[in-house]
């Protein structure tokens, strides 16, 4: 497999030791780092001024070390494989300037060099007493180092992806060049840089590359100077650091004296969908750039990214509590809005004992004290057996409503739907149309009682749901608000379990902890020996699995085989690849046959960065055909 077919590229960052004012030592350190690098690197990034070191000060004015820079140029130009190498050197130019620049080489020559344009001069650094800046500066070199443009708008066109790069206090700037070279289509920026050690600057110089990544909607690689640089009056930690999309990839250990490395895939695929979905990036006014042919990109045979199962979910237990936080927040205050527009009085919900009614209530508990009204009178909870209902999930939803001191009404539908049955002619075998007049029965016994007491009903139906249309239309796809339209299956449970945890008190904690472990079911089908029969991952498949595909195909824009190939890696130790290209095909199945219920869905809160609202993220023709996905699929 070659994962630079699905957009993936990989990129080096390396700060390798430097001998000071010695060109050609530094040419054998590059390039034995070079050499050191992936071999299915597309691209190996130095820092700035690597060549000479960054720190020759006056020695900077030296003809010798002019002449030995363009000789250790040339030798690591010709060293240059299939590889890019980024390499910063100073450049003297016959007008006296001289200019601090990156050299781009691939295949034994150089294809182009890129000046600095902001020269700082504050605090320690006093470049300007050396280098121009760059700004303007659009020169054809032809020498011995060959044939190759020096300007700072250049693109390097690298296969189906381009790159661009800029330098050290570039991007410390009012107006880094890497927004133009973006726009341009650069989708990979490269940052050559020399940046002195102080504390908490190694923060701020992260913040700066993730703000930047996502500023640019674009993968930021940046290399800094290491330690062998001179100590006299500062200390560089050889800091490096790559972001994609404003989310940090990885970054090096700093303060290593034999210097350091660092290997990222970034994803150009992605990079480009989240492009083409921006409108603000698509409509920004662009300027005129210099595109340089660098050839096309390495294959990448195997690929070390990982992805998360959970895509939906953070990892970390204090960024989750924050998320949980935040989510709850959003559901409640859209909640009480809603309520307040309405003119409201009571709020109701029909509780069946499962994980997604039991968030829903949860919500409506907390917006109720948004709305400083008890909520022992302002929720008018329902639970409304029928024939697929167990002893187990009565239970729950009794045990929810008595922990939170809330009335519970139980309204039994088994003879509403045999006479329903009975009326339509049917023989009262559990098929679609038994399952349906069930889900049917509920919704409007919700409706008609929220008539009565001037109430609006709230929905429970879940993202995943809405996703794979498990929805019955006309039923439990529609509500007034449906406060759980943004909540993929995968973070219901965990939303749950962290208010067991953090803010239930021991009675609903219990409950709450008893919900978590029934199984996922619409219970509509009846039970056999009083147990739950009918169990939804069984039939449509697994939530994890379908939440991945989910995350993947809306928020990457990943195809088909693309998504494939990331489940089969993150999944690999518990699902066999032909089990996951089977839900694979049950999911964008029944994505694409089930649209038509997502077109007329009720409104409800967006809650993080994937959104299936008609209205809003997701705008999709009911008669679209999966054929093509499919067809694509089954090739792998």
């Amino acid at each position: 497999m070659d994962f630079s077919d699905f957009g993936f590229l990989k990129i080096a960052a390396v700060a390798p030791p430097v001998a000071i004012a010695d060109p050609l030592a530094n040419a054998r350190l590059i390039g034995q780092a070079y050499q050191a690098a992936a071999v299915d690197s597309a691209i190996v990034l130095m820092p700035e001024l690597s060549v000479t070191g960054y720190s020759c000060e006056d020695l900077f004015f030296n003809d010798d070390l002019r002449r030995a820079t363009e000789v250790a140029l040339a030798e690591l130009a010709a060293a240059s494989d299939d590889r890019v190498l980024v390499v910063g050197a100073p450049w003297w130019l016959d007008d006296g300037r001289i200019l601090d620049c990156a050299f781009i080489c691939r295949t034994g020559r150089v294809i182009g060099a890129v000046p600095k344009i902001a020269q700082p001069n504050y605090d320690e650094f006093y470049e300007q007493r050396w280098f121009s800046s760059g700004q303007g500066v659009a020169i054809e070199v032809d020498n011995e180092l060959g044939r190759f443009p020096l300007r700072s708008d250049l693109v390097f066109k690298l296969g189906s992806t381009a790159f661009g790069v800029e330098i050290c206090e570039d991007l410390w700037s009012a107006n880094p060049p890497s927004g133009q070279l973006a726009l341009a289509g650069a989708e990979v920026l490269l940052n050559l840089s020399a940046s002195p050690e102080a504390v908490a600057k190694a923060d701020y110089r992260r913040n700066l590359v993730q703000a930047q990544s996502g500023r640019t909607l674009s993968a930021y690689v940046y290399a800094s100077a290491g330690p062998s640089e001179s100590t006299k009056d500062v200390v560089f930690g050889g800091h490096l650091i790559a972001a994609e999309n404003g989310r940090l990839l990885a970054e090096s250990e700093r303060f290593r004296l034999d210097g350091g490395s660092l290997s990222v895939e970034v994803d150009c695929q992605r990079i480009r969908h989240s492009r083409q979905q921006n409108t603000t990036f698509a409509k920004a006014p662009r300027t005129g750039v210099v595109t340089v042919d660098a050839g096309r990109a390495p294959t990448l045979p195997e690929l070390a990214r990982t992805y998360s199962r959970q895509p939906f979910v953070p990892p970390d237990e204090r960024e989750f509590a924050a998320r949980a936080q935040d989510i709850l927040a959003i559901q409640a205050t859209g909640l009480a809005r809603r309520v307040r527009a309405a003119k409201a009085e009571r709020l109701v919900i029909g509780l069946s004992g499962g994980l997604d009614s039991t968030l829903a209530y949860l919500v409506c508990i907390d917006a109720s004290a948004l709305l400083e009204r008890p909520a022992e009178t302002t929720l008018c909870a329902l639970t409304m057996p029928g024939p697929g209902t167990t002893a187990h999930t009565l239970a729950s939803a009794r045990g929810l409503a008595e922990a939170t001191g809330v009335e519970l009404r139980e309204i039994a539908i088994d003879h509403a739907v045999e006479a329903h049955l009975a009326d339509i002619a049917h023989d009262g075998e559990a098929d679609v149309t038994f399952e349906n007049a069930q889900a049917r029965e509920r919704t409007q016994i919700l409706f008609d009682t929220a008539n009565r007491v001037s109430g609006i009903v709230v929905g429970t139906g879940d993202l995943s749901e809405l996703a794979l249309g498990w929805c019955t239309f006309n039923a439990d796809q529609t509500a007034n608000y449906n406060v759980n339209a943004g909540v993929p299956k995968t973070l219901v449970a965990y939303l749950v379990r962290w208010y067991a945890r953090h803010r239930a008190e021991p009675a609903l904690g219990a409950v709450l902890g008893r919900v978590l472990e029934t199984p996922i079911t619409p219970e509509l089908t009846p039970p056999r020996d009083g147990q739950i029969d009918q169990r939804t991952e069984a039939i449509i498949g697994p939530y994890e699995l379908h939440d991945f595909f989910l995350f993947h195909f809306l928020r990457t824009g990943a195809g088909a085989r693309k998504i494939y190939a990331l489940a089969c890696r993150a999944f690999a130790d518990s699902y066999a690849d032909a089990e996951i290209k089977h839900w694979l095909t049950v999911f964008l199945t029944r994505f694409f046959a089930q649209q038509f219920k997502r077109t007329t869905l009720p409104p409800g809160p967006k809650v993080g960065t994937v959104s299936l609202s008609p209205r809003g993220d997701w705008r999709m023709p009911d008669e679209a055909s999966a054929a093509a996905m499919l067809a694509d699929l089954a090739g792998c």
